[in-house]
């Protein structure tokens, strides 16, 4: 009964090699799996020890991200460029403005002095904008759940196709029809509301035609494909097990949709309706047809009369001498301040509910 030798405990996994080779430095157990004829356990990584292939110096991934750099860098650049660009052709026009160019209603950049100001067409401008979003993003939502949830697929899928047709029709064609085909109804609407509703101060006396409503009305149907198509595909990404979840607990499918699929897209829901708002701020040939090209503030919506910042631009440029360039670039400047505020809102909108989705979960 004799005392057992050092390592034939391990006879069955190489004896005394695999015994000795921990009292040797780091990575020898390679070299002794090497030296005893295992091809499996070698310095290529495979094997305990072995050191990792070095990255390459400059691979795919970092031209990727390289080019997405440049291309995110770039955009800034060009923003800040317009920017530049336009103020610098602003300034002079500005200076040469005898009135206030925040308070002044009228338009005379032309005149000797010239006087000329953004109030009234800044007003205009986000009213028909807002109208168009308050009577569009009703419409767009309801679209966008029937095809999402309630409609059969193939239908879903037919209607959806259609519906962004809309967006592929040029604005000029929804100025034109807007004007000539479209007025006289909205004329009618318009004595109706004020017959019955003549209370409210936005819908006062006529004379009916050309106004805020038939503009905001003309907006609303061009936005509707945008709002509607960014919706519907926010509202397919709800996850099925978020909607079976509230389906097994007896839901009905209109309180699953409100519990389940609308909390969960009302951020994408928040970035289509500013999307929305950015297309009817900077619309132009279709407001220049369908407004009536005057520069008052008046709440009365039914009124022919209403006027915007890139509907003037199109009126007035090519009468317009170097002041008068000059005063509808400063216009533009201020359009352009508009949509990125409306666009830095809608982002900080956006990541709010995102950290507080991110915290509930």
């Amino acid at each position: 009964m004799g005392e057992t030798p050092h390592g034939s405990a391990h006879a069955g996994t190489g004896g005394t090699h695999v015994a000795t080779s921990h009292e040797g430095p780091a990575g020898a157990s390679a070299r002794v799996a090497e030296s005893s004829g295992n091809p499996r356990m070698t310095d290529n990584g495979l094997g305990g020890g072995g050191a990792l292939p070095r990255a390459r110096a400059f691979g795919a991934e970092r031209a990727f991200r390289g080019l997405t750099l440049a291309a995110g860098t770039a955009v800034l650049v060009i923003i800040a460029a317009i920017a530049v660009f336009l103020i610098a052709k602003a300034v002079p026009a500005l200076r040469a403005n005898t009135e206030s160019f925040w308070t002044y209603e009228g338009w005379f950049p032309n005149d000797n002095p010239p006087k000329f100001g953004i109030g009234a067409l800044a007003f205009g401008t986000v009213l028909s904008a807002l109208l168009a979003l308050l009577m569009a993003v009703p419409v767009a939502l309801g679209i966008a759940l029937y095809l999402s949830h309630y409609a059969p697929r193939r239908l879903g899928n037919s209607l959806g196709f259609l519906i962004d047709l809309l967006a592929a029709v040029p604005s000029v064609v929804f100025g034109l029809w807007g004007r000539d085909y479209f007025a006289q109804p909205v004329a009618d609407l318009s004595a109706w509301l004020h017959k019955y509703f003549g209370w409210i101060p936005i819908f006062g006396e006529g004379p009916y035609g050309s106004s805020i409503l038939l503009g905001s009305v003309v907006l609303a149907i061009m936005v509707l494909p945008i709002i509607t198509s960014l919706s519907r595909e926010v509202f397919r990404q709800t996850p099925t097990a978020n909607e079976e979840a509230a389906l097994a607990l007896g839901a009905t499918r209109w309180e699953m949709v409100r519990t389940a699929v609308l909390p969960y897209g009302r951020p994408g829901v928040i970035a289509a309706m500013m999307l929305g708002l950015g297309r009817a701020l900077g619309e132009t040939i279709a407001l220049a047809l369908t407004l009536g090209s005057t520069y008052a503030i008046s709440f009365n919506i039914l009124q022919s009369g209403g006027n915007s910042i890139a509907a003037n631009i199109a009126n007035r440029f090519a009468e317009a001498n170097d002041t008068g360039r000059g005063a509808l670039i400063a216009s533009g400047l201020v359009l352009f301040a508009i949509t990125l505020i409306v666009n830095i809102t809608a982002r900080a909108i956006i990541h709010r509910r995102r950290e507080f989705t991110e915290s509930a979960a």
